[in-house]
């Protein structure tokens, strides 16, 4: 069963938190990972619910670990969440944002702005600097109608201290205030994964979706009947592996040593 989705893997999509680095740490020597996917004949794209950088701003981190990747190879919760708001309002709008430089600059490249009259959505993302009046404002605007948006739904965040709040815990606290449920653009949710297939022009079948927490990465990759691996190296841990079903694909330590095995599979 392994050796056969090992020999018919052609694209590998990836998260980065806790995939690729935990904060401003590698995991791995991300040089020679990069390297060894190359040499695997793999495409591959980077897929993150993560909306407090830009694109350009994780190149520019991935330069830093030595590893050079196009913009068309990543994509962002940040970015998800601009392409669907354009889809409603195709000349842009007034937004409020709970978010971080990221999110705010990338929604400006797509002529929206941050500003609290009268705006067409609340945006909330991972906020570092988050305060109790932008929790009053968005609060407020959601209760008046605006819509409620969230990039993603993940509750906490993988640095190399720990797990602390994530983007998910904030959208939760508007949502006890508001009891309004947001729109949850970021994974689970097929947005991201469907355009990252289009990108790398590949089915399910011969893609291979990694990431470290299982209610996002990979609930997302099995509900498209994607193969999915699961890596020890961020949030998952064993015991929510065992109770998680259907099991993943793969499970492995981290990304170094899934790339290690797919390659012994994919030469028996």
């Amino acid at each position: 069963m392994l050796e056969d989705i090992a020999q018919k893997l052609e694209s590998i999509i990836l998260d980065m938190d806790g995939v690729l680095w935990r904060g401003d740490e590698p995991i791995g020597n991300l040089e020679m990972i990069f390297s060894l996917i190359m040499e695997m004949n793999l495409k591959f794209i980077l897929a993150t619910n993560n909306s407090t950088m830009t694109i350009q701003q994780y190149q520019e981190k991935l330069r830093r670990f030595n590893v050079e990747i196009d913009t068309e190879c990543i994509i962002t919760s940040g970015e998800a969440t601009s392409l669907y708001l354009a889809r409603q309002h195709t000349d842009g709008g007034k937004v409020y944002i709970i978010g971080e430089d990221g999110l705010l600059s990338t929604l400006k490249e797509h002529h929206f702005v941050h500003d609290s009259n009268n705006p067409v959505a609340v945006v909330v993302g991972m906020d570092r600097n988050l305060t109790y009046d932008k929790l009053k404002t968005a609060t407020l605007l959601i209760r008046s109608g605006t819509p409620f948006i969230s990039t993603n739904p993940d509750k906490t965040f993988p640095i190399p201290e720990g797990l602390i709040p994530g983007a998910g815990s904030i959208s939760a606290a508007i949502e006890a205030a508001t009891n309004i449920s947001p729109t949850i653009i970021g994974k689970p949710h097929p947005v991201m994964y469907q355009t990252a297939l289009k990108r790398i022009l590949s089915t399910c079948a011969e893609t291979l979706i990694v990431g470290d927490r299982l209610e996002t990465d990979i609930a997302g990759a099995q509900s498209l009947g994607c193969r999915a691996a699961v890596v020890l190296s961020g949030v998952a841990t064993d015991e929510q592996i065992e109770a998680w079903s259907p099991k993943p694909d793969f499970v492995e330590k981290d990304l170094y040593y899934l790339l290690k095995k797919l390659t012994a599979l994919r030469v028996k």
